[in-house]
């Protein structure tokens, strides 16, 4: 049996977010927990749509997102973000919401010259070249967390071993069995 928890990830666009919390999400459904995978870009779609990206919009969303975490941890569900939730203050006012304990911060670190290299839909070379306005972490800022239960750095480790990493902190912080 498993307790309910939040394992928020965040970090930059295309820094593994998704990626890193899609196995992580796999591995508990295999284990047979009971548990929620709320990506940021099909919450924006579903859940806040119609919300621009200003500092309080983003503030908005990612309060949502939270709430519904609270929701479902409260009720013994493992609920899984990935949101890139670039301001520290309201991840820390979600992290009070849903108790110590049960909100697990995991930070995918990637410096931006490499998201750039990765970047195939050229989002970021438009950023830098002033062409998108409010882009996370070039125009707009990413504050990243002062003190996450877990930070991974996605140019230099292979996913499985980030994988690895998460999953061994959910062992060591009892959330798993």
């Amino acid at each position: 049996m498993h307790k309910g928890f939040t394992l928020w990830f965040t970090g930059l666009s295309g820094a593994g977010k998704s990626t890193i919390s899609e196995q992580i999400y796999a591995r508990l459904k295999e284990s047979g927990a009971k548990v929620e995978l709320l990506d940021g870009d099909v919450v924006r779609t579903n859940l806040s749509k119609g919300l621009g990206f200003s500092k309080e919009d983003r503030d908005i969303n990612i309060r949502r997102i939270g709430f519904v975490c609270e929701l479902l941890s409260r009720n013994g569900v493992i609920a899984i973000v990935a949101a890139i939730s670039p301001y520290r203050a309201v991840r820390e006012e979600v992290r009070e919401r849903i108790g110590a304990g049960k909100f697990i911060e995991v930070h995918v670190h990637c410096p931006i010259e490499v998201l750039a290299e990765r970047d195939v839909k050229g989002l970021y070379k438009k950023a830098l070249a002033g062409e998108i306005p409010e882009f996370t972490g070039v125009s707009d800022p990413y504050e990243p967390p002062a003190n996450p239960e877990i930070t991974v750095d996605s140019s230099k480790e292979p996913l499985e071993a980030s994988v690895e990493r998460v999953w061994a902190k959910l062992g060591e912080l009892e959330l798993i069995g």
